[in-house]
């Protein structure tokens, strides 16, 4: 997954006509890890979506304008809009995860 870096690289990833999926994390996070080992099979069967991730310190403000209270956090924004937020409590397995994505439309 591509890093976003910059205020401006996340508000063009966001502004896309397409679903754009940012994972919300942190480095110290054992659960982000445990995502990373199996969120690449997910990404692989939704490739329709571009997908990106965010480190929620480095880029705080982001984070707190979307209400990410908890890590790891999947955000789902189409044409400049949130359509859909994956709390981290709901984001620990692919099924999880998988469920989350077939509610986009």
């Amino acid at each position: 997954m591509e890093k976003i870096t910059t205020e401006k690289q996340y508000h063009n990833q966001i502004g896309k006509d397409e679903f754009t999926i940012l994972k919300f994390y942190t480095n110290w996070c054992p659960d982000c890890k445990n995502l990373d080992r199996f969120i690449g099979d997910v990404v692989i069967e939704n490739s329709d979506k571009e997908w990106l991730e965010i480190d929620a310190e480095q880029l705080q403000h982001i984070a707190e304008e979307n209400d990410v209270r908890g890590i790891p956090s999947l955000l789902a924004f189409k044409n400049g809009q949130k359509v859909g937020h994956l709390h981290s409590k709901f984001a620990k397995t692919p099924d999880q995860i998988r469920e989350f994505l077939s509610t986009l439309s």
